[in-house]
């Protein structure tokens, strides 16, 4: 009886739903990093910003093809053969959730310190662009499955 009723309550969803549901997070924090990027970044002198702002763009360049594509792919890799409905937190493993409260802490850490704002937007803009990059490859691959018309890919 409590096997049933707790498979009744679980938010199953479809692995497109699970494809949307991680792009928009990683895009949505990426853009949230770039934001704190172009803020403190436009507090200074123009200068200054340009200098910053195209280190973090040099700097998201590996960020992206050397680490969360690459994850990104390797999370794609193990959603897209999926053919049953699953819990809509599967969008990512159980051990990004145990990553995730680290990177979180270590981000107020950075923040609440006294590194200068223009050396935190490098890297702020590297991992932001970096995030929000690779999760425009989960929005790819829905698009993918939508225009396919079935769950064959």
């Amino acid at each position: 009886m409590k096997d049933k009723l707790i498979w009744k309550f679980r938010p199953a969803v479809d692995k497109k739903v699970l494809m949307f549901l991680a792009g928009a997070m990683w895009c949505g924090v990426g853009f949230m990093l770039l934001r704190y990027s172009v803020i403190w970044l436009t507090a200074d002198k123009p200068g200054i910003m340009l200098i910053y702002g195209s280190l973090g763009i040099i700097a998201s360049l590996p960020i992206y093809y050397y680490g969360f594509s690459r994850l990104a792919e390797k999370n794609l890799i193990r959603l897209m053969p999926l053919k049953e409905k699953r819990c809509a937190f599967s969008f990512i493993t159980w051990k990004s959730y145990l990553i995730v409260p680290v990177m979180i802490s270590l981000g107020l850490f950075l923040r609440n310190s006294s590194i200068a704002r223009e050396h935190l937007s490098v890297i702020y803009t590297g991992i932001g662009l970096g995030l929000f990059l690779s999760g425009l490859h989960y929005f790819r691959f829905l698009l993918s499955l939508l225009f396919a018309g079935n769950d064959k890919q």
